[in-house]
């Protein structure tokens, strides 16, 4: 695939833009089982304006969006991130008033099924494992809670996560084995495992500086599809690479540790707030110098492991700083930004031909 991609002059084109958000839009998460099979896609949104919108495809074949609905009474302040189970049929929202709420659609509506509260402060991140039996937050607390999902929309606390020393930025599970990871304002990323004695959770390994790491805050972490590499990006100016032996992992070995096959640097010149990785391979990165950059493996390997080239630079993607880039997951090259500037752009990525 990486070769076709290679040999392929790539534009990426602005297909719309979705306006209706009055302050900065900060998450994005397309339903996982929409956009295939004849169902129209489904997006969500959500920002500094305290709702969360969802937008959906007028037709299967249309490229065009419409807001099928506003959530104006869930939150009290700002929802800064939101995540769709991975049955599609329910959807996380994660707000700087201390609560998770939990939404589920109701024939044309949302209505909100579960509040989770616990947190001290701003909740800054949600994520569902891929089984959908465990959610994960985290907070300016500092903590990482995991929930494990019960019958009747009831969730259960079983560990409170305390390792870093700062605001934990965002959480993500791991693609296909029940590990977290979680990186923060302290310049680090940690990652969690159950320990099959006890059944808690620990650290089984923290990525700092020391170890290749990042030199300040990390906001973002993405997998790639079958999960034996991870990226990162941060305030440094940097993407790190990371790589796993996935087989010893997906064999029960939770400690199996990560280490950095390569860090791209040079092509944003401000914070790199938002990374994601496509099915098909593409490193998407959205930062506070407005633009998106698109990144491929490159097919001259080195003796140091994998290299990564830029396939292209979209320069002023967006008015103002870009805050999340999203990949569909079941559409090849649609790509969604959302920004400060108050809008989500939905692009696609074409042959120049």
């Amino acid at each position: 695939m990486t070769s076709i991609i290679e040999e392929e002059a790539l534009k990426l084109t602005e297909v719309q833009t979705l306006k209706g958000h009055t302050d900065r839009v900060w998450g994005l998460a397309w339903n996982p089982v929409t956009g295939t099979a004849g169902t129209p896609a489904m997006l969500a949104s959500c920002g500094g304006d305290k709702t969360v919108r969802i937008w959906q495809q007028r037709n299967p074949n249309s490229s065009s969006f419409d807001c099928l609905e506003v959530l104006e009474e869930i939150h009290t302040r700002t929802v800064r991130s939101c995540a769709w189970s991975p049955s599609g049929e329910k959807l996380a929202t994660a707000s700087f008033d201390a609560t998770t709420a939990i939404l589920e659609q109701n024939g044309n509506s949302f209505e909100c099924v579960s509040t989770l509260e616990g947190h001290e402060n701003e909740v800054k991140s949600v994520s569902w494992n891929a089984s959908g039996s465990l959610l994960a937050t985290c907070s300016r607390d500092k903590c990482v809670w995991i929930w494990e999902v019960l019958p009747g929309n009831e969730f259960d606390c079983v560990s409170v996560l305390q390792g870093h020393t700062q605001d934990v930025k965002m959480v993500q599970w791991h693609p296909t084995v029940d590990v977290l990871f979680s990186c923060s304002y302290d310049n680090t990323i940690k990652v969690w495992a159950e320990d099959g004695d006890s059944d808690d959770w620990r650290c089984v390994q923290t990525l700092s500086e020391s170890n290749c790491g990042h030199s300040s805050t990390v906001w973002a972490i993405s997998f790639n599809a079958t999960g034996d590499k991870m990226v990162t990006c941060s305030d440094d100016v940097t993407i790190k690479v990371w790589g796993v032996d996935i087989a010893r992992l997906q064999s029960g070995d939770t400690n199996a540790s990560w280490s950095h096959l390569c860090t791209l640097s040079g092509y944003h010149d401000r914070t790199i707030f938002s990374v994601h990785w496509s099915r098909e391979g593409i490193i998407a990165t959205g930062a506070a110098d407005d633009a998106i950059c698109l990144f491929i493996e490159s097919e001259d390997h080195s003796v140091d492991g994998p290299k990564y080239k830029l396939l292209l630079k979209k320069e002023k993607a967006h008015d103002m700083d870009i805050n999340s880039v999203r990949w569909s997951p079941t559409e090849n090259r649609l790509l969604a930004s959302a920004s400060d500037d108050g809008t989500i752009k939905i692009w696609k990525l074409d042959s120049m031909a």
